[in-house]
């Protein structure tokens, strides 16, 4: 779940925040078709990051597709991708998929993401669905001077 797409090979010169998702569709036990993305969208999306999904044919659901769909649509259909073929499904949550309003707290905040009731029934979905594995990424609590992120 992220509100960036963070598909670059590098940036400034080294592998940082906005690389993980390029690594992950190249790892050789994890099929680029069974990674999802949710809550892409915005204008800090690097606009060379879109063919680059689209070569590897990796799974995107922008902001867009959540209005239009709502949670549960977008997380079933997301759980059918990652789930197939698979034994286990890891998730990574980058903070910053929230609502900025909600997360001051991280470095990337940018408006127009998940609600708060939205981002955590989702996690809620996917997680009865069952993980190996949950990260949340990208929180700098010295952005917060009050502590309002780590309410989520």
């Amino acid at each position: 779940v992220d509100r960036h797409a963070d598909i670059q090979e590098k940036d400034l010169d080294e592998r940082m925040h906005t690389t993980p998702y390029f690594h992950a569709t190249a790892l050789p036990n994890v099929n680029p078709k069974n990674l999802v993305q949710i809550g892409i969208g915005g204008w800090q999306v690097p606009r060379p990051a879109v063919p680059n999904m689209v070569e590897r044919e990796t799974n995107i659901f922008t902001m867009d597709d959540v209005e239009q769909l709502g949670i549960d649509k977008i997380a079933e259909m997301a759980l059918d991708r990652a789930w197939d073929g698979c034994d286990a499904v890891y998730m990574s949550y980058d903070i910053d998929s929230i609502e900025a309003a909600f997360v001051p707290g991280t470095g990337w905040p940018e408006p127009g993401g998940l609600l708060p009731r939205e981002a955590l029934k989702l996690v809620g979905l996917v997680a009865k669905e069952g993980l190996c594995g949950m990260e949340v990424v990208e929180v700098s609590p010295p952005y917060d001077h009050a502590d309002i992120t780590s309410l989520m």
